[in-house]
């Protein structure tokens, strides 16, 4: 849109109509606004000298609200989202530019929301540098780096010689046959020290062959999770192929803050900030070691009630009961809010109630909290 600076000068007939400022707030609905200027001399029949003129171009990138195709994860993380996409992005606004994955793990939900931008953070710094990897490298380097460490290691490879070449069947999986190769694996990436990409693309091949392509360290920072039963097979080879694609085609970007630490100076409006946190009264990985305690619980949903007095807006994925439990921190913090706050009930493989008549014994209640 072209528009000039004329608001204050000049004739009143030939002034600008509309403010500056309600230009941006019109166009930045709409998405990112770039201005350029270009000065120019006013006419004024002679009657007056009028300076400091300039006729402006505001540029607006419309924000894309084309839902993406759901892809998945090439990681098995605990806790992803993947199968409650189709419940959870329904929910989100519609006019998000910058998408802030504030706990992303595997990045399930990052990757399929339809915005300008993506920040995928976790205070897991090799998840951040494997996932840059993935952008930042060929692809083709990727899946030949992949090759040649299973091939130097022995490990199976069903999808080019089956099952029985292993001496294998499906349900029993690999587990006998990869157990001592994997063990190598594992030693050989714990006493690593050249942190470049082969390392982060051992972690991943490292994480294919693990129990249930899970990612644990113990408290010396050694990755100690036994083997699977899987390897790096036709369906983990398509997951891994179609993230990095997409990886490659936006803007997506990486860090590894504390979420208390993560920079929110040029957050604004079309900022959105989805939190998918360790679930306090629920059992994972992530949970060990004092991962997730009820002083994270109570600084996480502060740093929440910050965000929307900024005019941010956020969702959060937590359980209210599951096996028994209950999160009354978050109960609390729900009932505090009840006007400012709005509680989604997710019902994949959960059941759809009130939290205060739900049956305490029955599956976890996964919700949507949601402040817009």
């Amino acid at each position: 849109m072209s528009y000039n600076n004329m608001a204050t000068k000049g004739n009143d007939r030939s002034n600008a109509k509309i403010s500056d400022a309600d230009i941006m707030r019109i166009l930045s609905r709409k998405g990112r606004v770039k201005v350029f200027s270009e000065s120019y001399r006013a006419f004024s029949a002679g009657k007056s000298n009028i300076t400091g003129n300039e006729e402006r171009l505001f540029l607006c990138e419309c924000y894309d609200y084309k839902q993406k195709e759901l892809i998945q994860s090439p990681l098995n993380y605990t806790g992803g989202k993947y199968k409650l996409l189709p419940q959870i992005l329904p929910h989100f606004p519609q006019d998000i530019d910058r998408f802030v994955d504030l706990f992303c793990g595997g990045g399930n939900v990052g990757i399929n929301v339809p915005c300008n931008r993506v920040i995928f953070n976790d205070n897991n710094e090799l998840l951040r540098y494997m996932f840059g990897t993935f952008k930042n490298l060929d692809k083709q380097v990727t899946f030949e780096t992949i090759d040649a460490i299973i091939e130097k290691y022995g490990l199976s490879n069903t999808e080019k010689y089956g099952y029985d070449f292993y001496g294998c069947n499906s349900a029993e999986g690999l587990a006998s046959y990869n157990s001592s190769r994997y063990l190598k694996l594992r030693d050989d990436f714990n006493h690593h020290t050249n942190l470049e990409y082969n390392y982060y693309v051992t972690l991943y091949v490292l994480i294919v062959y693990a129990f249930n392509n899970q990612i644990r360290f113990n408290r010396k920072g050694e990755f100690n999770l036994p083997v699977g039963k899987r390897d790096f097979n036709k369906k983990m080879r398509e997951k891994l192929s179609t993230f990095i694609d997409r990886l490659k085609s936006g803007d997506y970007s990486f860090a590894s803050h504390d979420f208390r630490k993560l920079p929110t100076d040029d957050w604004n409006e079309n900022t959105f900030v989805y939190a998918d946190p360790p679930y306090l009264i629920t059992c994972a990985t992530y949970n060990e070691q004092d991962g997730w305690n009820e002083t994270l619980e109570k600084e996480l949903l502060t740093y929440l009630d910050n965000l929307n007095e900024r005019g941010i807006r956020f969702a959060l994925s937590n359980v209210l009961h599951s096996k028994g439990k209950e999160n009354k921190l978050l109960l609390d913090w729900i009932d505090r809010n009840v006007d400012r706050y709005r509680v989604i009930y997710l019902d994949y493989n959960y059941a759809n109630s009130n939290y205060q008549t739900k049956d305490k014994t029955s599956k976890a209640e996964e919700v949507l909290i949601v402040n817009y």
